[in-house]
């Protein structure tokens, strides 16, 4: 059995420009140090694609730099790949967010109901009177099964 290569504690192994960031639990950012969740498969990939092809340095994506890159240059893959990975977590970011939005809003809209209910304030609308209607069936009576209000004609 061969040994494991030491983790590298670099979000970005031997790149230049922003290390990449996770959403976090908490309502911030967090660096990867001192080692990434398991559950970011994706970004560990990504990680050990770059360190593969050997490369140290790469432009930024879409720079005049990477535009002059041949298209099988590894700096264009690498390049391509911190681009697509900054994406996937900034689109991580939003959907996180909107959830938390949407949970607070929930939230919020469930204590002001029970509080309402709680102080009697809110409003409730008198109970509907049910009325027959001529050439229509019989009405079921909520709350008293088998029983019905019919329309009575006298003729």
């Amino acid at each position: 059995m061969t040994a494991r290569a030491p983790h590298q504690r670099s979000p970005r192994p031997h790149g230049r420009g922003p290390a990449l960031r996770l959403v976090s639990d908490d309502d911030g950012a967090q660096d990867l140090d001192p080692g990434p969740p398991p559950r970011d498969a994706t970004r560990l990939r990504a990680i050990s694609q770059v360190t593969a092809l050997g490369v140290e340095e790469w432009p930024p994506y879409g720079s005049p730099q990477w535009l002059r890159l041949p298209p099988d240059a590894p700096e264009t893959y690498a390049a391509t790949l911190e681009a697509a990975e900054l994406h996937r977590t900034h689109i991580e970011r939003i959907y996180a967010d909107a959830y938390r939005q949407a949970e607070h809003t929930v939230r919020t809209a469930a204590d002001a109901r029970a509080a309402a209910a709680r102080t009697r304030t809110m409003r409730t609308r008198a109970p509907h009177t049910l009325t027959p209607t001529p050439g229509w069936p019989p009405i079921a009576i909520p709350g008293c099964p088998g029983e019905f209000l019919t329309l009575e004609t006298s003729e």
